[in-house]
């Protein structure tokens, strides 16, 4: 699982890909401090941004890949 920021205005960042099996790879610039995810299963994750603030603001996608 992928998940992307996209700040207003501008285009896609990664913020972090989840394995099947729970790892988490986080991008410069973002921690699990910030982004926590959490694999449900194999099939499933749900990321969590902890204390929202006005800069957070943006709009996040969640892609899926076989591999």
């Amino acid at each position: 699982m992928f998940w992307y920021q996209q700040l207003p205005g501008n285009g896609l960042k990664l913020i972090v890909s989840s394995t099947s099996w729970g790892h988490n790879s986080y991008e410069d610039g973002y921690s699990e401090a910030k982004f926590e995810v959490n694999r449900g299963s194999s099939n499933d994750a749900l990321m969590t941004i902890k204390n929202v603030t006005p800069q957070d603001e943006a709009t996040y996608f969640c892609a899926a890949s076989d591999h």
